[in-house]
């Protein structure tokens, strides 16, 4: 880990928490073989023949030894949208620290604090069966706390009992098409959920994401999932009450007596949409609540690479 939860939740406010993921990752990026990405010279680029002599950075070059050209923001700048699941399959989890919405909150912010970082424009639009927040992408510091802020506000919610958390039911490709419309420009859009829809959905959804990659935006998905239990359903031998958290509906399972016919049928799907993502040129990456935030992290960071 990074930081483990404990010690990121004793740290406040959720800028510093971002701030202290942001910054271990990173730490230990430059000392592995991935030092190659650009995390501290995000308004520079590598001098090119052809270019401004006049924009040539000299305290770059006197730290450096090497030529790097000014870039202005309105030439580099990134827009990029962190689209967030709150449906309320989101507030589960079992074994891991946090819960799927806890942890992508967290994740959130941490890309959000890296594309601030990187003199980028950053939204955030939050989803169940339909948009119920949006907030257009901007690159100032008073956006950035904003943001955070109103993310402060949804990470108490979810700290709090699930007696108490009211039901949203998840309706993504619904969500999705109506984002497609709504950006006039192109951007990164950064997609957080775990993909939970119903069976009959799923074309629904695949085609919503097509949808964003027909309107010329670029899109990375985050599947946010409980591995050892959503993926595995890795549990002690015993009798259990599963509940559908969405709709409250209740099923006994035996998850030793199911769970080989369960994990072939989770990995037959699973293969069959990060096949037709990649058919879409949309970047898939699966995210386990159990683990640190690198390998979501890293995805950024090659994607907004490829964009560079």
């Amino acid at each position: 880990m990074i930081l483990n939860s404990d010690i990121l939740t004793r740290l406040a406010p959720l800028e510093m928490k971002a701030r202290h993921i942001v910054e271990g990752f990173i730490s230990g990026l430059h000392r592995s073989p991935y030092h190659g990405f650009s995390v501290e010279f995000a308004e520079h680029k590598p001098y090119n023949q052809g270019d401004d002599f006049r924009h040539i950075d000299w305290k770059v070059y006197g730290k450096s030894e090497r030529f790097y050209v000014k870039r202005y923001e309105a030439e580099t700048n990134l827009r990029a949208h962190v689209v967030l699941d709150i449906s309320s399959s989101m507030d589960f989890k079992h074994f891991a620290d946090w819960s799927k919405l806890q942890y992508s909150i967290h994740l959130a912010a941490s890309l959000m604090y890296m594309l601030h970082r990187q003199r980028d424009a950053c939204g955030l639009i939050l989803f169940d069966d339909d948009i119920r927040e949006e907030y257009r992408a901007r690159s100032s510091q008073k956006h950035l706390r904003h943001l955070y802020s109103r993310l402060e506000e949804w990470l108490s919610d979810a700290s709090g009992s699930r007696d108490t958390l009211e039901r949203r039911s998840s309706a993504s490709a619904r969500a999705l098409d109506n984002l497609a419309e709504r950006l006039k420009k192109r951007s990164l859009v950064i997609v957080l959920t775990d993909l939970f829809e119903n069976v009959e959905n799923h074309d629904a959804l695949l085609s919503s994401l097509r949808h964003l990659r027909h309107e010329k935006h670029e899109v990375l998905l985050f599947n946010v999932l409980e591995h050892k239990s959503e993926r595995e359903l890795d549990f002690p031998d015993g009798k259990y009450l599963f509940e559908d958290m969405e709709t409250g509906s209740e099923m006994e399972v035996v998850p030793a007596q199911v769970k080989e016919e369960y994990r072939k049928k989770v990995a037959e799907y699973t293969t069959r949409f990060k096949i037709a993502c990649n058919e879409a040129r949309i970047d898939f990456e699966e995210i386990d609540t159990m683990s640190a935030f690198d390998l979501a992290l890293l995805a950024y960071l090659n994607k907004r690479k490829k964009l560079g």
